[in-house]
C-alpha cells in the first residue's frame, strides 16, 4: 500500500515497569489515545522509544503491538543499530511484520565516511525490502546525513522521506529541495516549530509530544493545511507554550513528565535518576499539569 506521508506522526513512547518488562497493557492505552485522535501515522522504535534500551526480543513485541493496534494507519519502524547484522535483522523483522516502511539513523559513536553511509543504508533498505526513511540527528549519532549522500542513496534505494531532527533548523529547506527532485518528503522532529518547517515544504512532523498531546498537533496541522490562521496561530502559541516548559528537562525524560501530564502512564525511568532530577521532573510534571488545565485539556485518566 503507497502512503501520502504526511501529517503527524507520533514517536512512540515505550513504557517500563519497575522490573525493565514492557508495559503491554499501558502500550496499547497509549497508542488509542493518540489513534483515537486522528494522528496520521506511528514511528516506533525511535529515540522517544528509547530503542537503545531496548533488546531484540522486546523491539519486535513493541513492534507487532503497535502494528496490531495501529489498523490502518502506517507504522515507521526505526531499525538503528550501530551492527549492521543487527540492524539487518530488525529490517527483516518489520517487513515481515507488516511495517509500512522503515527508517534509520547513521552508525553512531565512531565517526562514518559518507561513502560509508550510503553502502550501510543500502545494505539495510535491501534487507527489509520496504519504503525507506533516512533519520538524520547528528547532535545524537555524531554523523550528519549530507545531501550527496541522501541523493545517492535515493538513485539506488526506494526513499521515500528524510526526518530531520536537531538544531540544524534551515537544513530543512535544503533536504524539502532535494526531495522535490528525488521525489521523497521531509518530515520534522521540530514538533513546537511545526508551522515554520510546513512554510519551508516539510510534509508532516515525527513528533515526541504528540505522545502527550496529539489533538493540539493534529489540529495544528488540520489549521495549516487549511489555511486557518488564527488557529493555526493559537496552536503554535500553545506548541511554544510546551516547548519553553519541556526544555527544563533532559530529553527523554521531559517527555515522561509530559505524558504523566496528561494523566497517561509513561511507566519507569529506563536509567538512574538522581534525587534532584526527581524533584525537577516533579516541578515541571506540575507545570505541565496546570498549563492543561488552563487551557481546559481533558486529563485522559
Amino acid at each position: 500500500m503507497e502512503h501520502k506521508w504526511e501529517g503527524i506522526l507520533p514517536a512512540l513512547w515505550t513504557p517500563w515497569d519497575a522490573t525493565g518488562a514492557l508495559q503491554e497493557i499501558v502500550l496499547r492505552k497509549n497508542l488509542r489515545f493518540f489513534l483515537d485522535r486522528g494522528v496520521h501515522g506511528i514511528l516506533a522504535l525511535g529515540s522517544t522509544g528509547e530503542f537503545l534500551h531496548l533488546d531484540t526480543p522486546t523491539k519486535c513485541r513493541v513492534m507487532d503491538i503497535t502494528l496490531a493496534e495501529a489498523g490502518s494507519v502506517p507504522v515507521i519502524v526505526n531499525v538503528s543499530d550501530i551492527r549492521p547484522k543487527e540492524a539487518a535483522r530488525m529490517a527483516t523483522a518489520a517487513r515481515s511484520a507488516g511495517a509500512a516502511a522503515i527508517t534509520m539513523l547513521p552508525p553512531y559513536f565512531f565517526p562514518v565516511a559518507q561513502a560509508d553511509l550510503v553502502e550501510f543504508f543500502l545494505h539495510i533498505s535491501d534487507a527489509a525490502q520496504l519504503p525507506l526513511f533516512l533519520y538524520n540527528f547528528p547532535e545524537r549519532t555524531g554523523n550528519r546525513i549530507n545531501l550527496e549522500t541522501i541523493a545517492a542513496v535515493a538513485d539506488r534505494a526506494p526513499l521515500v522521506g528524510v526526518k530531520q531532527s536537531g538544531g540544524e533548523f534551515g537544513y530543512h529547506k535544503d533536504l524539502v529541495a532535494l526531495g522535490k527532485e528525488k521525489g521523497f518528503v521531509v518530515l520534522t522532529g521540530s514538533d513546537t516549530r511545526l508551522a515554520e518547517a510546513m512554510e519551508l515544504g516539510v510534509t508532516g512532523c515525527v513528533s515526541g509530544l504528540s505522545n502527550a498531546v496529539p489533538d493540539i498537533t493534529v489540529e495544528l496541522f488540520d489549521a495549516i493545511k487549511r489555511g486557518d490562521t488564527a488557529a493555526a496561530a493559537t496552536g503554535s502559541a500553545r506548541m511554544k507554550a510546551i516547548g519553553e516548559l519541556v526544555n527544563q528537562l533532559e530529553f527523554p525524560s521531559n517527555i515522561s513528565a509530559i505524558i504523566e501530564a496528561r494523566g497517561l502512564n509513561p511507566g519507569h525511568p529506563k536509567t538512574l535518576v538522581s534525587e534532584s532530577t526527581h524533584t525537577r521532573y516533579a516541578n515541571l510534571l506540575t507545570q505541565f499539569r496546570d498549563l492543561f488545565r488552563s487551557w481546559n485539556l481533558p486529563d485522559c485518566n
